[in-house]
This record gives C-alpha cells, structure tokens and sequence, in this order.
C-alpha cells in the first residue's frame, strides 16, 4: 500500500503487523493477540486523522494512486458496458470513456474521466485530462441517451481539461461549453459522482447534473491548489494555503449548495476498501436514479437548469 506523509505513523504500525505475521508464520508463534490490539491501534488512528484531515490533506487522498478510478466502478458497477468510441468529428479521446450499460437493471448511459493506474494507462488516458474530441464524445453520448430516454450517470475525476496548444487550436473552450449546455438541455436524469478530483470546467463538462455527489474524501474547484498558489503568490510552496482558501472539500461544498450530497468513505479513505467504496457509491447513485425516473422530462431539465442558476445568489439582488 502506498502511505501518504501524514500517514506515516499508522504505516509503521501496519509495518509492525507485516512482521509479526512473517514470524508468526515462519516459527509457529501465537501473534494472534499482538496482532489485534495493533489493528486496533490502526484503526483509531485512522479514524482520529482522518476526522480531521485539512483541505490539502483531502487533496492528497483524492489523488492517492490506489484510489478506484472510473475503470474499477465501471466494473463494479454497470453490467454489459458496451463502450463507444469517438466524436465523429475528429478522434476518440481516452482520458473520457463511456457507452451503453445496464445499472441494478436499469439500461443507463454512463460517461467517466480515467487517470489510469501505471505510467502505461496514465500516457494512454492523458492523466483523465480530456482533449476536445472527449468533450465532444461526451456531448455525442448525452444525445444519444436523451434520444432514447436513458438516464446518464457521470463519474468525475480529473485535474483538469487538457491545456495543450493542440487541444486550444481545435476549440477545447468551446467543446467545454458546448458539453455543459447539452448537459443542461437533456431531458433525462443526469446524476453525477466526483469520485476523486474534479478540476474546473473539465469537471463541470461531465458534472451540470440534477444530482451532484461527492466522495467524502475528494475534491471539487475552479482551479488546482497549485495553480492557485502559482497565480496568487508566484510559487507552488503556498498549496496548502490556497487549498484551504480555495473551499474545495466535500463538506465545504455541501454547505455552499454547490453538490447535493457527501457519500461516506470506509475508514482510511476509498483506497483502503475500493469494493465497498463502489457498493456505497452505488447505493447512492440508485437511490436518487429512482426518485428522478418518476419525473417528467420538462421538469427534470426545468430543474436542473434552475438549480444552477441559483448558485451564488445572495438573496440581495
């Protein structure tokens, strides 16, 4: 398992299990108490760091590279993918993938940024840092399932769209936008899930929806930590700082009305227990894709679009 730094202490105590357990097997030893109390030790300490973890520490968890990506709720989630390639204009773009699916029995469409796991299916899928033509795909996939009335389930988790010279010269801006309007104008239900890092409008293309969740761990803003210290204070050694002024946790947007809901984490973060971490995700996917099939088409886009315009209203105007 890969430790964070603030992590370390409870790394050391893991460490300390892994030996007594080598021992354990080697020369017959009874370490069957030993080992319990120190799993015990384990998990308090993972519930007292992780009840207090600060914005660039949840920047850390979200980016942790054992955490599931959209491959691993893909598999554990939908039934019979049938993915889709392509924009029909240009190229397909990996770091976006999607197609046809069935969800606990209900024939969905579902779209999903991928980081990718090694340096293999990192360079393949971009880092989950979308071109144009994944945008594009994107908006072609909305159509399609608005076309024949399936509901759309988006999984978010990228830095950022790409910002190549090559993806600005074939209208990155205006793929972005064109795929947050059509978000906007389907008529189905689009529920969406920030399942690790969701960076600016390369989020917000895949994110428009009647339902916005996050991880309980991940985050959401309009601009990387990074970039933000980079912008205000000329250096990359300020992150911590712009995490914290950037409001981009879970629960930070829960109390602004960016996202309508935090989807708990097991304990340790969604690395420690991906499957349960995809059952949870699922659960909560099921549980508003069943109130919002019920609803006429007119209302659910009504509502959507209503729901965005909201935000940031200050009640003075």
């Amino acid at each position: 398992m890969n430790f964070l730094d603030f992590e370390k202490p409870i790394a050391e105590i893991e460490g300390k299990i892994e030996d007594l357990r080598h021992m354990g097997d080697g020369d017959g030893l009874n370490i069957a108490e030993e080992v319990a109390r120190l799993q015990a030790k384990v998990e308090k300490r993972l519930r007292e760091t992780y009840a207090k973890l600060t914005p660039w520490q949840k920047t850390q968890v979200a980016r942790h590279p054992d955490r599931p990506h959209c491959s691993h709720y893909l598999a554990g989630l939908f039934e019979d993918f049938q993915p889709l390639a392509g924009d029909r204009s240009f190229a397909d773009d990996s770091a976006i993938l999607g197609g046809l699916a069935r969800f606990r029995g209900r024939s969905v469409m579902v779209i999903g940024q991928e980081k990718g796991h090694d340096t293999e299916t990192r360079m393949k899928h971009n880092f989950g840092m979308a071109r144009p033509e994944g945008y594009r795909k994107a908006r072609r996939l909305m159509e399609m399932a608005d076309h024949f009335g399936l509901p759309v389930i988006t999984l978010v988790d990228t830095a950022g769209a790409y910002p190549g010279i090559d993806a600005e010269e074939r209208g990155q801006a205006e793929a972005i936008a064109k795929s947050i309007e059509t978000c906007l104008g389907i008529r189905v239900p689009l529920i969406s899930v920030v399942i690790g890092e969701g960076g600016s409008g390369g989020a917000i293309a895949l994110a428009t929806g009647n339902v916005v969740m996050m991880l309980e761990h991940s985050i959401y803003s309009v601009i990387s930590p990074e970039g933000c210290a980079g912008i205000l204070w000329r250096s990359g050694d300020q992150a911590q700082a712009a995490a914290e002024a950037l409001r981009l946790t879970a629960q930070d947007l829960l109390r602004l009305k960016v996202i309508d809901e935090v989807i708990p984490e097991p304990l340790g973060g969604a690395h420690r227990a991906r499957d349960a971490a995809i059952h949870t995700v699922g659960s909560a996917i099921e549980r508003h894709l069943s109130a919002l099939v019920t609803q006429d088409p007119g209302v659910l886009r009504a509502r959507r679009r209503d729901k965005f315009l909201a935000m940031g209203r200050t009640g003075l105007e």
